[in-house]
């Protein structure tokens, strides 16, 4: 399954409420780092279907990054239940999504 894009209107009902773990890819087009870390979390998408993956745009999606204190992307967020469970900041390896996925 590709990759979710979480905005406002949707973030709510796809990540808040969702009844599967949310991993969470804050980005921006302009961001080095996060065009690397792009494919890696398609990657992970495409792999995984126990779990809903996706990204969030922080320029177009500044409410919700707000909301999250998000200063440096990328960041990584899994979510369960509503809540984060985990974050990670600065461009990550497919293993390391992985382990935080795992958790």
């Amino acid at each position: 399954m590709a990759a979710i894009t979480f905005t406002t209107a949707n973030f709510d009902s796809e990540v808040l409420q969702s009844d599967k773990p949310v991993l969470v890819d804050f980005w921006a087009t302009w961001c080095g780092p996060c065009q690397k870390q792009g494919p890696i979390v398609e990657e992970l998408a495409d792999e995984l279907t126990d779990i809903k993956i996706g990204k969030l745009d922080v320029d177009a999606e500044d409410e919700i990054a707000g909301r999250y204190n998000i200063m440096s992307i990328p960041t990584v967020m899994l979510f369960k239940n509503g809540e984060i469970a985990s974050k990670a900041v600065g461009l990550q390896t497919k293993e390391s999504l992985m382990a935080m996925i795992e958790g």
